[in-house]
């Protein structure tokens, strides 16, 4: 029987697309690709198979979890099998340079960044930046490893000090700081080669963020839970901009079907991308307040594509 396969590391954060799947009463399994092993020389069970791998796992002590996915796609590709962001997908979301090449590509801005390994390099890449900057992990996933300064000798206390958090990868990005006249940022999520919603995400609290209904006991500033203000992620109707084209063109070009920008908008107006999760959740507060599901639709989607196979 074919069936809807989807790939994950996290319990937590498939949650809400099992409902969905199950009041569809769609067939579905789950692969944990935690650890496994992978017979090469055997074929793949028939389906559609949608790549949920977070650039984030080894927080959760799922540090080869992203490698192993890469095996287990290189051989659902191989045998044909239909995948929902596959390879290309996985590294786009393990590697934020990989990001910003294709930012580059398609002409959509995003903030001077510069990538570093070891500790001397990221202080240099700094002494090169103007005005405040910030440093993030090239692999990250929740907003790990982002940190604001204001100067070249702070950042050097940092990087030279105990507290110093190293990216999963080993690159660190120096990035100009977009200072937002409001301490918002903008997220835009595609299923399916379309647009389906922006949501305004409040940032006062910090810079990790996650939009799931969900995060992990020990995520640091997640915003999400009981205690949550109810209007951190807040869906904005009718949102639309230049810049979706070119989002639509980076997808297709790059096989991604399911995915999530982020910008931000400086005091002059100029939007400035700086994420793109291929491993995207959605908040459901805010879809019980705007009357949408994105889970939903991603449900009807990998639904539709199952009854055409």
């Amino acid at each position: 029987m074919r069936r809807i396969h989807v790939l994950h590391e996290h319990d937590e954060w498939v949650v809400p697309l099992r409902a969905a799947l199950e009041a569809r009463d769609l067939p579905y399994t789950e692969w944990f690709l935690h650890e496994g092993q992978l017979d090469l020389s055997s074929e793949p069970p028939e389906g559609v198979f949608y790549n949920r791998m977070s650039a984030s796992s080894h927080t959760r002590g799922h540090v080869y979890a992203p490698e192993y996915t890469a095996a287990v796609l290189a051989w659902l590709e191989r045998h044909g099998r239909r995948v929902l962001n596959g390879r290309r997908a996985l590294q786009l979301e393990v590697s934020k340079v990989e990001q910003y090449m294709q930012l580059e590509r398609f002409g959509i801005p995003y903030p001077r960044t510069l990538a570093a390994v070891g500790r001397e390099a990221i202080v240099q890449a700094a002494e090169r930046m103007e005005g405040p900057f910030i440093t993030k992990h090239n692999r990250a996933g929740k907003g790990l490893g982002v940190q604001l300064f204001r100067g070249v000798d702070a950042l050097r206390e940092y990087v030279f000090g105990p507290d110093f958090d190293e990216s999963r990868d080993g690159v660190t990005l120096v990035q100009q700081y977009i200072e937002a006249p409001e301490p918002f940022i903008t997220r835009i999520e595609f299923i399916g080669g379309e647009l389906t919603y922006a949501v305004r995400v409040d940032t006062s609290q910090g810079f990790q963020l996650c939009p799931a209904d969900a995060c992990q006991v020990g995520d640091a500033f997640c915003p999400v839970g009981e205690q949550a203000p109810r209007a951190m992620f807040e869906i904005l109707p009718g949102w639309d901009s230049p810049l979706v084209p070119r989002f639509l063109e980076l997808l297709r070009a790059n096989d991604v079907h399911v995915a999530a920008f982020e910008l931000i908008v400086d005091r002059e107006g100029r939007a400035f991308t700086y994420d793109l999760n291929t491993n995207t959740n959605y908040n459901a507060e805010a879809e019980a307040r705007a009357g949408v599901s994105n889970m939903g639709r991603l449900a009807d989607y990998m639904g539709a594509l199952l009854r055409q196979r």
